[in-house]
């Protein structure tokens, strides 16, 4: 395998780990900057991968520069926004379009997929986060204030079958992480990328989701200073575990995935789908989601244990007493 992947974004932080994970897998980065002829260079690349935000700015150029050349695009959005616009608009493209290919969008996609099985549908959905700490890239604080300004301040929640705005505090509560992490205090209603992905192949009304209080807190420091290699991978010290829980009837089921940095994380992820389709799996043209193109077992099967470890345990209790204060997200 040596097909040419043209990486958008390529010196940034997240850009920088698949350039490496790219060389890894056999294949040959071409890094594209922001002056970049995208026309010139995906007519010699095989895919593109986007990890350049604001994706509210660069992901529909690209993706139309990549159907006009026929090849795939992937992208690394956490943007909401972005994700809606990409399926509604792009569902007759030409090529493979797979938006939100990391470890905001795509990894809980995953894990819902593993989680559900065999259920058409479920009740709801939650989705629980659990971080070590975050210091968050310069990139995540740009499309952070760039999704803010969009929503005018609101959040925004998968509710009553939808994306939907609210207003006010934001509840917090308490989630029973599966050990070693335990039970931490959670920020409700932290929703992602996932929030877009999840409802385009599994049918549930509600996605609840919660982050753990210490990631937010971090995410809004004035601190500027971003993650600090401590490995030859350059991956940061920051540990992640993700659960995702399925409730149907009186049935309950879940996924769970952990590992280090989830920027680092993301690389993998997105490197597997595009190698995944580039050989002819997963790539029916127009856009889908990783969740709705692989078998997710077999997919987060294929990083474990290099780049996360992943399950489907039994199920135990949570209680959740939700309230609403001052950690609106």
């Amino acid at each position: 395998m040596n097909e040419r992947v043209a990486v958008l974004g390529a010196t940034g932080h997240t850009g920088g780990f698949v350039v490496s994970e790219l060389r890894r897998r056999g294949m040959t980065p071409v890094p594209c900057g922001r002056g970049t002829d995208l026309g010139a260079t995906f007519r010699h690349a095989d895919a593109v991968i986007n990890c350049a935000g604001p994706f509210a700015v660069t992901a529909a150029p690209t993706i139309e520069a990549a159907v006009r050349a026929g090849i795939p695009y992937l992208d690394v959005t956490a943007e909401v926004e972005v994700v809606a616009e990409t399926f509604a608009g792009r569902a007759g493209a030409g090529v493979p379009i797979v938006p939100a290919v990391g470890f905001y969008g795509g990894l809980a996609d995953l894990l819902a997929t593993a989680a559900m099985r065999d259920w058409s549908a479920a009740d709801n959905l939650t989705i629980a986060y659990a971080l070590s700490g975050w210091r968050p890239t310069p990139g995540t604080r740009a499309t952070g204030r760039v999704s803010a300004q969009r929503r005018g301040g609101r959040r925004i929640v998968h509710a009553g079958g939808g994306l939907r705005h609210r207003d006010g505090d934001a509840p917090y509560t308490e989630w029973a992480f599966p050990a070693p992490v335990g039970t931490r205090p959670v920020v409700g209603e932290f929703t992602t990328a996932d929030s877009v992905t999840i409802p385009t192949h599994l049918e549930t009304p509600e996605i609840a989701t919660f982050m753990s209080r210490n990631a937010v807190d971090d995410l809004r420091s004035p601190d500027p200073s971003g993650p600090v290699a401590v490995d030859a991978r350059g991956r940061s010290a920051q540990t992640f575990l993700v659960e995702v829980v399925a409730r149907s009837g009186g049935g309950e089921r879940r996924a769970v995935a952990s590992g280090r940095d989830i920027y680092a994380v993301t690389a993998p992820l997105v490197v597997e789908a595009a190698a995944r389709i580039l050989a002819g799996s997963g790539d029916a043209p127009g856009v889908a989601s990783v969740g709705a193109r692989f078998d997710p077992v077999d997919f987060l099967g294929s990083l474990s244990p290099r780049h996360l470890t992943f399950g489907r345990p039994a199920t135990h209790p949570t209680s959740l007493t939700v309230s609403r204060g001052p950690a609106d997200t």
